[in-house]
Order: C-alpha cells, then sequence, then structure tokens
C-alpha cells in the first residue's frame, strides 16, 4: 500500500474519531472488500467470510477511538480480519469434533445395543437347545416359524391342547433357565 493511501486512510480515522460519519462511510467503501477477500483467503467460505468482515467492522466501530496512531488502520484492522478469521476456524473445528464425538458415541452405543441384541440371542438359542426336543419344536415352530397352535397341532400330529401345553412347560423352562443365568429381571 503507497504511503498516500496511509496517509487516506489515518485522515479518514481522524475525522470519524472526531465525529464525521461520512469518514466511516469512506473507510467501508475503500476496505470492505479487502476485508472480505482476507478472510474468504483464510476461511475458504464465501458467506463466513462476509459475515467476518462485517462483525470487524463493529469491532472497529466500537475501537476506532482506542486507535492511537490512525496511520497503523491498515494493519491493526486487518489484524482484527484475521483473528475474527481463525477464531471462525477454531468453532468450526470444535463444532465438527462434537459431531464427530456424537456419531461415535452414537455407533458405540449402536454396537453395544446390537452386541447386547447378538448376546441375548445366543443365550437365548443356547437356553433353548437345553429343553426336551418335544418342547424345542413347539417353541421354534410358534417363535421363529410364526405357526398358530393349531397349525402346530397338525404339523405335530397331537391336539391342539398338547401343543398349547407343550408351549407353556417350554416357555416356564426357558424363564427357569435364564433366571438362573441372571438374563431375566
Amino acid at each position: 500500500m503507497s504511503r498516500n493511501n496511509y496517509h487516506i486512510d489515518a485522515k479518514l480515522v481522524l475525522e470519524y474519531q472526531s465525529g464525521d460519519q461520512l469518514a466511516l462511510e469512506k473507510l467501508v467503501k475503500r476496505w470492505h472488500k479487502t476485508f472480505c477477500n482476507k478472510a474468504h483467503w483464510i476461511v475458504k467460505d464465501p458467506d463466513a467470510a462476509k459475515d467476518i468482515a462485517q462483525d470487524t467492522w463493529n469491532t472497529i466501530i466500537n475501537k476506532m477511538d482506542d486507535l492511537n496512531d490512525p496511520k497503523t488502520f491498515a494493519c491493526w484492522s486487518l489484524r482484527i480480519v484475521c483473528n475474527k478469521s481463525f477464531d471462525w476456524i477454531k468453532k468450526q473445528n470444535k463444532t465438527k469434533e462434537r459431531l464427530k464425538t456424537y456419531h461415535l458415541e452414537n455407533k458405540t452405543e449402536e454396537l453395544n445395543e446390537s452386541n447386547e441384541i447378538e448376546l441375548l440371542q445366543r443365550n437365548l438359542l443356547s437356553a433353548i437347545k437345553k429343553l426336551p426336543m418335544h418342547q424345542q419344536l413347539v417353541i421354534r415352530l410358534f417363535y421363529v416359524e410364526d405357526y398358530s397352535l393349531k397349525d402346530i397341532s397338525k404339523t405335530l400330529n397331537i391336539s391342539e391342547g398338547t401343543s398349547k401345553s407343550r408351549l407353556y412347560h417350554a416357555r416356564e423352562k426357558l424363564k427357569l433357565i435364564l433366571k438362573n443365568r441372571d438374563y431375566e429381571k
């Protein structure tokens, strides 16, 4: 930036500090595009860059009176743009980390639930294998094959009452087996 530009900026800063609002408009016209470009170069997001530039102007307006050397406006304001851009990146990284953690926790929960279900299924199958064969058949036909008691009685050539009785006794034995293994609450 040429020496003349520093003097123009310094003059505009002094005018604004003296209460001239038009001086601020001129500074915005001179610098806003540069702020947007600098922010975009850092954050690689055009919408975020515009927000950062706008936020930079808010900071400049609030702190312009604290600027002791008006000739340093360019460096001072660009440092604000850079700091706000880096803050935006940090915030995005934290958000990404939170999302990643959230997804990992959910995936872990799903895996734990899946493992728990598999374990329960294995234990249930193991318990079913401990039943007498006629009770195993009734349990498998009723729960796995989705047979009705009437269909079970026809398939096994037994009365409907017998199939109902075998199913009842099979359930009771399964409850005992699982209770002894601490799988039933």
